[in-house]
């Protein structure tokens, strides 16, 4: 196949990725999949190739700009870890006044570190590439301690995550090949995009329709549709929302506000690693407490999508 023809599959795919997204989440929940190392070691070798790919659109001198001001990934993490909590916690006292364990899903999935795939819509969107970067690998290093302080603040329990293990499974999937990507980028003299706006391009993003069709089929089963759910979906809808809200309120306090600027602000609030708060909440709380992270899952990919395809409208 010609490179042509990858270009054109890569645009087209660009294109719908709603689409790609909610294909994903429905055949998910028609393939029977049980969790396993393998299915959790492919989730994150995909995440470390469509990383590498997004990355060698990148030069790791801008990347160094950035790092050494890094006033904006900083505000990233202030509105990730202090104002998407608050919100995520305001909304679940004012729905659901007493039923506890509901709101600690809420503020759970308000508090977990910032999703991988934010580095992904980032790039498609046209977004700052370095800043989304930084922020995540920040990330990294900060998430481990914050995130059981966070929680023995506000519920008295302290969290024994295994840290050593989520630290070298980030830097797997964002740190390393974004470096590689990055390096390789600057080494070819920015050749290497052909790749990445091709075949690397198309076959990322088949990479992230694998991804969701393997955490669809992980959440489905969890859910119990009822009457009661309804009012849960509505409200994790609202929250979910919410957090790409925040991340476009907080983009007023940046000098450029250019629609990259503000998309990369979104992305990097709004988008969560919601695995890694369902492994938090189902561990060291009652399962009724990961009900909100799991409904959660529906619905951030396909926002992504809507906003992604809503900015291409607008602008």
């Amino acid at each position: 196949m010609s490179t042509a023809f990858f270009i054109r599959c890569n645009s087209l795919l660009g294109k719908n990725m709603l689409f790609i997204v909610l294909g994903g989440l429905l055949a998910g929940a028609f393939i029977p999949l049980t969790d396993s190392p393998v299915l959790r070691k492919t989730v994150i070798v995909l995440f470390a190739y469509m990383t590498f790919v997004t990355a060698l659109g990148t030069s790791f001198k801008s990347f160094l700009d950035v790092l050494r001001k890094p006033w904006i990934p900083l505000w990233v993490l202030v509105l990730v870890h202090v104002m998407a909590p608050l919100t995520a916690w305001i909304v679940g006292i004012v729905f659901y006044p007493n039923d506890p364990f509901i709101r600690m899903g809420y503020l759970i999935g308000a508090s977990i570190p910032i999703g991988v795939t934010s580095i992904i819509w980032i790039s498609l969107a046209k977004g700052d590439l370095a800043i989304s970067l930084v922020s995540v690998t920040l990330d990294t290093f900060v998430v481990p301690i914050v995130l059981p302080l966070f929680f023995n603040l506000v519920v008295g329990k302290t969290i024994g995550l295994n840290y050593v293990q989520m630290i070298e499974e980030l830097m797997l999937m964002v740190t390393v090949p974004s470096v590689l990507g990055m390096l390789l980028h600057d080494w070819t003299e920015g050749k290497v995009t052909q790749f990445s706006s091709s075949v690397g391009g198309a076959t990322s993003k088949l990479g992230l329709f694998i991804v969701i069709i393997i955490n669809s089929a992980m959440v489905m089963p969890q859910i119990h549709w009822d009457l009661s759910i309804v009012k849960t979906l509505f409200v994790t809808f609202l929250v979910v929302a919410a957090g790409y809200f925040v991340g476009y309120i907080g983009s007023f306090l940046l000098k450029d506000h250019s629609p990259q600027s503000v998309l990369t602000m979104i992305y990097s609030v709004g988008m969560r690693n919601n695995a890694c708060g369902l492994v938090v909440a189902l561990t060291y709380f009652p399962p009724s407490v990961a009900i909100p992270i799991t409904l959660s899952m529906l619905f951030q990919q396909p926002l992504a999508s809507f906003i992604f395809s809503l900015n291409r409208r607008l602008n």
